[in-house]
């Protein structure tokens, strides 16, 4: 991070009911490789071949917190973007995805409580097919303004 400039994301008073971003995503070995490493995750539902073989999956799927890991990072990163965080979230997660699979995620929100400085985002996300796997509600406390002339500050660090 050092020598990258690095803005907040979107403040309360930015957001707007129907605000949205859409992203796609191809899992990819080496990202379940680091997600399994990561959580010392050895479901063998999840990397083993001749086992998710004799399963009504018939082939090794995509852990579903690592789907929810992937919103996450669009709440992080995107909507609200960096100084958000997620304070609840109900997810379900409709059909299992494999590897290699592209998955499109779109976050809305859909309201917005400015009293508790907080968002509700809904999720949404389809697989190559067009088949919905994750649906759900997040609730997202967006940035907050910096306070202080130091915190300002932080805005403009290199």
């Amino acid at each position: 991070m050092i020598g990258k400039r690095r803005k907040l994301g979107k403040k309360i008073n930015d957001l707007q009911i129907g605000d949205s971003y859409t992203t796609s995503r191809i899992i990819e070995d080496k990202e379940l490789l680091l997600y399994l490493g990561l959580t010392n995750d050895a479901n063998p539902l999840y990397i083993q071949h001749d086992y998710a073989s004799q399963t009504p999956y018939k082939q090794p799927v995509v852990p579903s917190v690592m789907l929810f890991g992937m919103v996450s990072s669009i709440v992080s990163m995107n909507l609200p973007g960096p100084g958000s965080h997620i304070t609840q979230h109900e997810m379900r997660f409709l059909k299992p995805v494999y590897h290699y699979a592209e998955v499109k995620l779109t976050l809305e929100v859909i309201a917005i409580d400015q009293e508790n400085h907080e968002v509700t985002l809904s999720v949404i996300g389809f697989d190559h097919e067009g088949d919905e796997v994750v649906k759900g509600k997040l609730n997202v406390c967006p940035a907050y303004e910096p306070e202080s002339l130091t915190g300002q500050s932080l805005e403009n660090f290199f």
